[in-house]
């Protein structure tokens, strides 16, 4: 029987990586997958584990279980790598625990093997590289020869390991933490393929990663608000000339309330209520504008990008033709869009339905998205 739990580690804000793009390094698509799933499927390919435990960041959390029901999805620290690891630890209840990074994609099979034979050796099995250049810490050369560069998976004893990171000191890895609390490492050869991608530019020196696939994906979006008196109506993020507005926890911009739905059904991460429910008091009033930024953002960061959008209105009144290239204008801006990509069409629905008795406007929108090609850039 197994003893050995897989933790994967993918709650970190990539920032360095995303300097110069929107896509946080563990969502970048490799074939069909994110990254985090690939590396997921690659350890598995490896070898047969008692539980596969994935840490994510809280906002992506929910968004990761659509993908697949094999892995238990734990939130991830705030700041540290430690506090994930710490969270993690919580759901192990095997003898071992191997943690390893999202962003070390191109392990081997050699490697892995190496590591888990050598389980019971000692508190932490480490792979590592030695050092072939000269190496100057704080401008004296030293020897190279007792330099190590450290790489994961780490094998730890899990109940070592978890008294190791309860303290209030900080580790940067597995080994530091055991080490500091008096237990023995067993460093064993690590692989010159397990490059750690920390910048985009590192993705040129990985090759197992192969290009994602070319995929488009469409979601549909659909609301419905009831007039109301005193309130001010915006569709579109535009402001209405209108003596009522919508009945609404929000702003009640029921055109980008189903913008958002839309996109939200391209990538397969559920709808609206879900993301900003109306109990959430956080939201009473808010400019829709702001909730479709998050939303905008949120698509870009998990590896895709926004196509075309096409909203239909379906109003008695107002009439509408005098703002739709504005709507046009500010729509596109948020979703980083061409206007010609941001269609807008307005129509009645013949005096028919609650539409036509002007009790309120009912919205439909698509959107079309595609994965982003990080290797075309």
């Amino acid at each position: 029987m197994c003893n050995i739990t897989l933790v994967l580690l993918s709650a970190g804000s990539a920032t360095r990586f995303r300097k110069n793009q929107p896509v946080k390094k563990q969502w970048i698509y490799i074939g069909s997958e994110p990254l985090w799933l690939f590396v997921a499927n690659r350890f598995l390919q490896m070898y047969s584990f008692s539980k596969v435990i994935i840490v994510a960041s809280k906002e992506e959390l929910n968004y990761m279980k659509n993908f697949d029901d094999r892995f238990l999805f734990v939130e991830g620290g705030k700041n540290f790598r430690q506090e994930s690891i710490q969270n993690a630890l919580k759901e192990v209840d095997s003898k071992y625990v191997l943690i390893s990074d999202v962003a070390r994609a191109c392990f081997t099979k050699d490697m892995i093997e190496e590591i888990i034979n050598l389980k019971g050796k000692a508190d932490v099995i480490v792979p590592s590289l030695n050092v072939a250049d000269t190496v100057v810490y704080d401008d004296e050369t030293i020897n190279r020869d007792k330099v190590k560069l450290i790489q994961t998976p780490q094998l730890s004893v899990t109940k070592i390991l978890r008294d190791a990171i309860s303290k209030k000191e900080l580790y940067t890895d597995d080994s530091s933490a055991i080490k500091s609390s008096g237990g023995s490492i067993l460093f064993t050869k690590g692989s010159i393929f397990a490059k750690k991608i920390t910048t985009f530019a590192d993705l040129e020196e990985i090759k197992c990663l192969k290009a994602p696939n070319e995929m488009y994906l469409s979601g549909n979006g659909f609301d419905v608000h009831k007039f109301c008196l005193q309130k001010d109506m915006f569709l579109c993020g535009v402001k209405i000339d209108s003596k009522f507005g919508f009945e609404a926890h929000s702003d009640g911009d029921v055109a980008i309330h189903a913008l958002i739905d839309s996109l939200l059904g391209a990538i397969g991460a559920g709808d609206i209520g879900e993301l900003f429910p109306d109990s959430e008091e956080e939201f009473k009033g808010i400019d829709s504008k702001v909730l479709l930024k998050r939303v905008v953002e949120f698509v870009y960061m998990v590896g895709f990008e926004i196509v075309n959008v096409d909203i239909t209105i379906l109003a008695e009144k107002p009439k509408l033709s005098k703002y739709k290239q504005k709507m046009r204008k500010t729509l596109a801006d948020i979703l980083k869009l061409k206007q010609v990509r941001v269609n807008i069409k307005a129509t009645t629905t013949e005096k028919l339905g609650f539409v036509g008795r002007e009790e309120g406007i009912a919205v439909m929108a698509t959107s079309q998205v595609k994965i982003h090609n990080w290797k075309s850039k």
